[in-house]
């Protein structure tokens, strides 16, 4: 994780408060989901079709396509027609595209989630390092026309069958009461990846949700069990075995590779999914320690107490999302209403 040369959001960036008073919002819903599946992975076929009957996607949703050998990277040549063939299959009523496999995750130095909803951005991987492009989604309290031509997106891994039956299975709970939950935000010894403690929000109870901010200075949390958001900054995140993620748990860690799913040189994202939580985010390229580049802390509580969905909140959390890969289920919305 190199230093990015500036720390600081960009100007004009919308401050974020809590504020949620009024009802909550209308989550992104079955019938504006487009389902990608991999014909050529045995798993996406199996896991889409639990996806499919669990969510109740209308059958016109589904996007079947054929990627070899699953690569965890494409080229920017190999992706265009798969993106073209893709677009020309979503309906105007779409707003959202799951793909439903693991790998590939990366288009060149871009993450695949965002090279699918944004397009691939050359200049930004002839300088990595580099700032980003501003995403239209960032903040957004309301739609815009911009938001509108924009088609989210977010991959389903499909390495592990049971794991892919118990993420849909906890990111499909509403709750008639809210739970006691907490929202954990750990400053750690690791400075270089600690730079979004700056944007904690406040300590404290959200009465109206029955979620408690924490804000700890630690390497890693332990313990705990009723963990509905958990945000580090560390290269491995230790003890996720003594946690308990409640249903539609959100979490990730600031590190240079979480997105490189596969890859065992930083933890890769997957291991939130792993130990309960429902969708999490990593980049797939060094992006130096820019903040706008990976999930604003009180932007991504906010939304999502506001009633979005995991995929509606995540990527309205990252200002500048090109080498970020979204993961997990994007219908999850424990608290919309």
């Amino acid at each position: 994780m190199r230093v990015s040369p500036c720390h600081t959001l960009a100007a004009g960036a919308v401050a974020v408060a809590l504020g949620l008073a009024g009802p909550a919002a209308a989550a992104l819903g079955p019938s504006q989901l487009a389902l990608v599946i991999n014909d050529d992975e045995p798993n996406s076929v199996a896991v889409g079709a639990l996806y499919r009957d669990a969510r109740d996607i209308p059958e016109k949703n589904i996007v079947h396509v054929r990627i070899p050998k699953s690569p965890r990277q494409l080229t920017p040549e190999q992706f265009a027609p798969l993106r073209q063939q893709i677009l020309d299959r979503l309906g105007p009523d779409i707003r959202a595209v799951l793909m439903v496999w693991t790998a590939p995750y990366a288009v060149g130095c871009n993450s695949i989630t965002s090279a699918l909803t944004l397009g691939y951005d050359a200049a930004q991987c002839a300088a990595p390092c580099g700032p980003g492009k501003p995403s239209a989604y960032f903040a957004a309290d309301q739609a815009s026309p911009a938001m509108a031509a924009m088609k989210i997106s977010m991959l389903m891994p499909t390495g592990s069958l049971p794991l892919a039956k118990a993420l849909i299975e906890r990111g499909g709970t509403r709750y008639f009461r809210f739970p006691a939950a907490g929202a954990y935000y750990l400053t750690t010894s690791d400075g270089l990846r600690s730079v979004r403690a700056r944007l904690f929000p406040p300590a404290g109870k959200v009465a109206s949700h029955e979620l408690t901010i924490k804000r700890l200075s630690a390497d890693a949390l332990e313990d705990a069990q009723d963990v509905m958001i958990y945000q580090t900054g560390m290269a491995k995140v230790d003890k996720l075995n003594t946690l308990r993620f409640l249903p539609g748990a959100l979490a990730d860690h600031l590190t240079s590779t979480g997105g490189d799913l596969l890859g065992d040189a930083q933890m890769s994202s997957l291991r939130w999914l792993e130990a309960g939580a429902t969708a999490s985010y990593g980049t797939v390229s060094e992006p130096c320690n820019h903040v706008q580049k990976f999930p604003h802390p009180t932007v991504l509580l906010k939304r999502y107490l506001s009633g979005d969905s995991a995929i509606e909140a995540y990527w309205k959390s990252v200002a500048w999302p090109a080498q970020g890969v979204f993961i997990g289920d994007p219908l999850a919305a424990p608290y919309a209403r």
